[in-house]
């Protein structure tokens, strides 16, 4: 307590000093993303591997990112060309001018259903789909190019050199993978910094996720914190082109600059902390390893000791194995050691059973757990349980444990909020993309932590008392600075 209360004085006093900069009220939100006018080409697969099921979710993909576009002659015109063993330009550039026409197009289009020329269709959109005659503009700083390969298996032809000549005409280039894509492939075909510019999901079905994030890569003028594109915990500000973080009355902005704190850190902040970890062979070895990392990124957010956070782990697949109870390892270093040792079970989903074996076990008195502490459970999965969740769900929460549920890619959302305590949207995240899961790591490490109440009775008291003497020992102060200058004025005389 003494902690908080010193930072909220110093707050006050640089408050009363800075006021003029600092008491002014949060910016209003500005207008929402503005698209940069750009020419955009999809490079649509549709070979005899994509399903006429799945390549309905390749339109609806294409739809919600036209969606959000400035669609018209002089800001952003879209083109799509099909491929499979041949290329059929569906439309041009120059062809819809509109919105509606645009998305009405994208309705019709029928998938090919043969081979899989990916290196045919690169050529085809350099040569023909961003020429001038098929309304492509002249090449310009104002103007994006741009075109998004989606591709769910291996070329049978090559895509290097004429990836390379497409990167060098000016045409910024994404690649989307799907499913048992050669991801060597889209390296050789997307735009640097590779990072950006590379996508991979599991499987159709969760390709309309990667939405958002073209959405944003046409954006030219934002306000973030009116869009929803930052990560700040509690209070977003908007700046010129970027924002900043705050937090409400009584919380700390931590030192990342986005998440608060009223955690006391203090022995009383007692907690049980029991990961359930989805081990099924869909998640992959190399993604496994990044679970790892997601693990041991919660952990060294907390304070473990005998007295204050506890954390045990536990792995299921299509059985259930505890790594290691809670209370085994009495600080952060041993159990970021044991995550790092965990094998990986690659077998099925059974996260039912999984949420049995954490209610009946993991948060018994034989296993570790206190009684009187707060129960936090993390279970993170990346597909649909292959048993059912719903009563153990139900009961974990009527227990009173704190339930979050984390999804990445094939993850059922509709599970993950039956898992999730309410309210449901500060409990439950979802992403695509395994190698974000660091950022919902972020979000997490706040929302675990045992937080005080800055207004409390008795807190309210201490801090009043405290300011009194504060203002006490200011006053003999000033009263012995005015004796001293008495003192000089008369020795002057």
């Amino acid at each position: 307590m003494d902690r908080i209360f010193s930072t909220v004085l110093l707050s006050l006093l640089l408050l009363l000093q800075s006021y003029g900069v600092w008491g002014a009220p949060p910016q209003p939100r500005g207008t929402l993303c503005r698209t940069k006018p750009t020419d955009l080409v999809f490079v649509i697969d549709s070979s005899r591997s994509v399903r006429p099921q799945e390549f309905e979710k390749v339109k609806v993909f294409m739809s919600r990112v036209i969606e959000g576009l400035d669609v018209g002659p002089n800001s952003t015109r879209v083109g799509v060309i099909n491929y499979a063993s041949a290329v059929k330009n569906e439309f041009s550039l120059k062809t819809h001018q509109t919105k509606a026409g645009l998305l009405q197009a994208v309705r019709r289009i029928e998938p090919l259903s043969t081979g899989t020329m990916t290196g045919l269709a690169i050529q085809f959109a350099i040569s023909r789909a961003f020429s001038d005659s098929e309304g492509a503009r002249l090449r310009s700083p104002n103007i994006n190019k741009v075109a998004i390969v989606v591709t769910d298996g291996r070329p049978q032809d090559g895509v290097q050199d004429v990836s390379a000549r497409a990167r060098a005409a000016g045409i910024e280039i994404f690649a989307i993978g799907v499913g048992r894509v050669d991801m060597h492939t889209l390296r050789q075909i997307a735009s640097e910094p590779l990072d950006d510019h590379v996508d991979y999901v599991e499987s159709y079905s969760v390709i309309e996720k990667l939405t958002h994030k073209f959405q944003e890569a046409f954006c030219v003028v934002s306000d973030l914190c009116a869009t929803g594109d930052h990560d700040c915990e509690q209070i977003c500000i908007s700046t010129p082109g970027s924002y900043k973080c705050a937090c409400k009355e009584g919380f700390t902005l931590n030192n990342d600059g986005k998440t608060c704190s009223a955690c006391s850190g203090g022995s009383g902040s007692a907690l049980d902390l029991v990961f359930l970890i989805d081990g099924s062979k869909s998640v992959r070895p190399e993604n496994f390893e990044l679970v790892k990392k997601f693990i041991n990124q919660i952990v060294e957010s907390l304070e473990v000791s005998e007295k204050q956070a506890q954390v045990g782990l536990v792995q299921y697949s299509s059985s259930v194995r505890q790594e290691f109870p809670l209370g085994q390892f009495k600080n952060k270093k041993d159990i970021k050691a044991a995550v790092k040792k965990m094998d990986y079970m690659e077998k099925g989903t059974m996260t039912g059973q999984a949420l049995k074996y954490l209610i009946d076990s993991s948060f018994s008195i034989a296993n570790g757990a206190r009684p009187g502490v707060p129960k936090v459970g993390i279970v993170f999965t990346d597909g649909r349980s292959q048993d059912y969740i719903t009563d153990a769900a139900k009961k974990a929460k009527d227990l009173g444990f704190r339930m979050f549920a984390v999804g990445v890619g094939n993850a059922v959302e509709d599970e993950l909020r039956e898992i999730a305590s309410e309210p449901v949207a500060e409990h439950y995240f979802y992403t695509a993309d395994f190698r974000t899961i660091s950022n919902i790591g972020k979000k997490l490490q706040m929302k675990i932590c045992i937080e005080e109440d800055p207004c409390e009775c008795k807190s309210i008291v201490k801090f009043q008392t405290k300011v009194e003497e504060l203002i006490d020992s200011l006053q003999r102060k000033l009263e012995a600075v005015a004796k001293r200058i008495e003192a000089l004025e008369n020795k002057i005389i």
